[in-house]
């Protein structure tokens, strides 16, 4: 999520928002009645992130999940077309199991996905952290596991849910790590996440 259209004092609805969104060339997220575009992407989000695509479509042939990229929208929160609140957003990656649920006809609003994963950024990741993980994990009963993943250095905070229904939260560390997305039986090395990406060179400690 980036800068909102401008500082709206009207709150759209959901059907308007909808509406705007379905004819407009670029995306936008949609929070509690303030619509806001999307930012572009940056060499290391984009190459993490063909490269999670690119891994787990391997992995995931012949299963009955699959992928799908930053263009898909997802719902969370309520179903009422006149409301002013709820999130509609475009995760970095979505992964579905068994036959997608849409929020309408048209099909473009999905509602059950498994996992998510947001490539994190300076201007993102405090949302991701809290406002989308929050909502996420009180609208999205289908989800197990939310992967936030550091486009800085190799490092990745996973979420998972328990059978409980509590959240937890662990780290995955270092280029010779790997990624255990346990709800897919999928097993992803950090060094095949994070391929091609350049890391900016530590700044320098300066003596006292």
């Amino acid at each position: 999520m980036a800068i909102a259209l401008e500082k709206q004092p009207y709150l759209f609805t959901v059907c308007e928002y909808l509406t705007f969104e379905r004819a407009a060339l670029e995306r936008h997220e949609y929070l509690d009645g303030v619509i806001y575009a999307m930012a572009g992407e940056s060499e290391a989000h984009a190459d993490i992130s063909m490269n999670l695509s690119g891994l787990l479509h391997q992995a995931l042939r012949g299963t009955p999940c699959r992928a799908r990229s930053k263009d898909t929208k997802v719902r969370s929160g309520p179903d009422h077309p006149e409301s002013r609140s709820g999130l509609y957003s475009y995760p970095d990656l979505v992964v579905l199991c068994g036959e997608p649920r849409y929020h309408d006809t048209v099909r473009d609003v999905l509602l059950n996905p498994r996992v998510i994963i947001e490539i994190l950024s300076p201007s993102t990741q405090a949302f991701d952290r809290l406002v989308k993980r929050e909502r996420y994990h009180a609208w999205l009963p289908t989800l197990q596991e939310y992967v936030l993943v550091a486009q800085d250095r190799p490092h990745i905070e996973h979420w998972s849910k328990q059978p409980d229904g509590r959240w937890l939260v662990g780290e995955v560390e270092g280029v010779e790590a790997t990624l255990v997305l346990e709800s897919l039986g999928v097993r992803l090395a950090l060094v095949d996440i994070y391929d091609r990406v350049v890391f900016p060179e530590p700044e320098p400690e300066h003596e006292l």
